[in-house]
């Protein structure tokens, strides 16, 4: 089952300081990994600064990797397929997703990770669309359902579907430091 694509609304004042829909669709900055059928990654908007500019162009096309700009955020829905039960092709799908949509994300593995560890210098707000993940951490785990938000602070983690059926999550990633 694939899950609905995203529809994405974006509001302007006009000349007169009345609010209207500027766009209303699908994202345009949708991101695929071949090797990993059912992982979409729908980038829907980021900013570049702080405070934002409210009347600031869509550059969300422009958007690469996993990290938000500096001083700026980026909110994107993924969703993440159920994971192989083998190993080796569970490793050799997240090599390719961090190989091809994340290379900024520190993602040097130990000895017994899982190998979607990684770190990013961001405060990440995920919050559980439908679904089930497991949270991932280096001293434990948790698992997320529908409602649950998790608050994640520049710490190494991972994330895996061991549910066998879709899931989606929605992350808001803000510029942060250590």
């Amino acid at each position: 089952m694939q899950p609905t694509p995203i529809r994405r609304v974006i509001t302007q004042n006009d000349a007169h300081g009345k609010s209207f829909i500027l766009a209303d669709g699908p994202t345009p900055a949708v991101k695929e990994v071949p090797s990993r059928p059912g992982y979409r990654v729908s980038n829907l908007w980021r900013t570049t600064e702080a405070p934002a500019q409210i009347h600031a162009e869509d550059s969300i096309t422009e958007h690469h990797g996993v990290l938000p700009p500096k001083n700026g955020n980026v909110i994107r829905i993924i969703d993440y397929p159920a994971e192989p039960q083998d190993p080796l092709e569970l490793k050799r799908q997240q090599d390719a997703t961090f190989a091809s949509l994340y290379p900024d994300a520190g993602h040097d593995l130990k000895p017994g990770d899982h190998p979607g560890m990684h770190i990013t210098e961001t405060v990440d707000y995920a919050v559980m669309l439908f679904g089930e993940m497991t949270a991932i951490l280096e001293k434990e785990e948790t698992i997320l359902r529908a409602g649950d938000i998790l608050i994640q602070r520049g710490t190494n983690h991972a994330w895996a579907n061991r549910s066998g059926q879709p899931a989606r999550i929605l992350f808001v990633l803000v510029d942060g430091k250590f």
